[in-house]
């Protein structure tokens, strides 16, 4: 169901369902934001819910905010009232179990985010700051209402972040690790990439690479309508496997991927290892053609093969990101490993709001002190670039 509050000349709904929202009016707001991605795509956030991935019985209930002035939707938030702090990658754990031992509810709470995609871009889609801050300002009386103890918007574009410091939410600072194109010497292919990179951190590579090929290791890539069924059945078959290897449970369902091959097929791009011509490996690509842009999402293999990892999540999509002209490939979160494979860091930012001011103090203040630590961090990575001095992208 939804429900709204008209104002003057605009009306705020919720919607718990977003397959009831207008997805053609969604999409179009959200291709004029400042860093769109298909993860915000109605059809995408739609799937989550109609595949049963991210619904109420997995602890994620739809709570879309959407401003509309006249017929016209002007403003509009993916969010969800959360029972844990499970597909988010912006860790709260400690904050839930400082509540818990005070004696106080931390769930539910309101997010913003888009379910297990921890992917930087826009999250408050609106026409100008005025539609903005009316929706943070939505957003907040919307946890008020609902009696949540907090509200949190996740790894939020710079035009967003810029809005949540203007309400005076509490941000905080990370950091991923992303290939860029150096748009000042472009670099060619792959091998112009490695030519650049320090010695001993070519050779590392080179060496991986050549003892997946001494394996009989052999990768095709499969983009769009040509990742077939058979495909999709193979990869969701190794990314269960992946999560298994972890003692976890996969996120997202296998109706989902279905969801993703019916609507968003040319936003998927698939590369499948073969040994002596049975699939072994597989990695999911997400692609942005329009704007050049490609984000590591999920990969798994059937069988252990050392250094496989590697090639299919990092070396085959950087080749295929030079060799196709892309300008990005984001790598997914956290791991430190991947600045030796030529990704870089790169700040990401969340914004967090707390009913309890004591609490908020409180948070307020580790934010402080965690923000200098990372601040620190990123001065020591990008001091071990591992670019060679001459050659670092500008």
């Amino acid at each position: 169901m939804s429900r709204g509050l008209t104002g003057h000349d605009y009306h705020i709904g919720v919607e718990t369902d977003p397959r009831r929202l207008d997805a053609r009016a969604w999409n179009a707001l959200l291709d004029s934001q400042p860093a769109p991605t298909p993860f915000l795509r109605l059809e995408y956030l739609a799937a989550l819910h109609a595949s049963a991935s991210a619904v109420p019985d997995t602890g994620w209930g739809a709570q879309f905010l959407t401003v509309h002035r006249g017929a016209e939707l002007v403003a509009a938030a993916p969010l969800y009232v959360k029972s844990h702090s499970y597909g988010e990658y912006v860790f709260d754990w400690a904050w839930a179990d400082a509540y818990r031992r005070h004696g106080l509810a931390y769930y539910p709470k309101l997010l913003g985010a888009v379910p297990f995609t921890p992917v930087p871009g826009t999250r408050v889609l609106a026409r100008d700051d005025a539609g903005r801050d009316l929706l943070v300002a939505a957003m907040r009386q919307l946890a008020l209402d609902a009696g949540l103890s907090s509200a949190h918007v996740l790894f939020v574009d710079d035009t967003d972040r810029a809005a949540f410091e203007r309400a005076g939410w509490m941000l905080r600072e990370n950091l991923q690790f992303h290939w860029t194109q150096d748009r000042e010497r472009p670099v060619a292919d792959f091998d112009e990439l490695l030519a650049r990179l320090q010695r001993e951190k070519r050779k590392k590579i080179q060496q991986e690479r050549r003892r997946v090929a001494e394996l009989g290791v052999e990768f095709t890539a499969h983009e769009g309508e040509a990742i077939d069924a058979g495909l999709w059945d193979f990869f969701h078959r190794c990314y269960t496997l992946t999560y298994a290897a972890h003692h976890s449970t996969p996120y997202l369902t296998r109706d989902f991927f279905a969801r993703m091959q019916s609507t968003m097929a040319q936003n998927w791009l698939l590369f499948v290892g073969r040994r002596e011509g049975r699939p072994v490996a597989a990695s999911l690509i997400a692609i942005d053609r329009e704007r050049g842009s490609a984000w590591g999402r999920y990969w798994g293999c059937v069988e252990p093969l050392p250094f496989v990892h590697f090639e299919a999540c990092y070396y085959q999509p950087l080749a295929w990101c030079l060799r196709e002209g892309f300008l990005r490939f984001e790598g997914g979160a956290q791991g430190e490993h991947k600045m030796a494979r030529g990704l870089l860091p790169v700040r990401t930012s969340s914004a967090h709001w707390l009913r309890d001011e004591r609490f908020a103090d409180a948070v307020a203040e580790f934010l402080a002190r965690e923000g200098e630590g990372v601040e620190a961090w990123a001065d020591e990575l990008r001091e071990r670039s591992p670019f060679k001095r001459d050659a670092a992208p500008g």
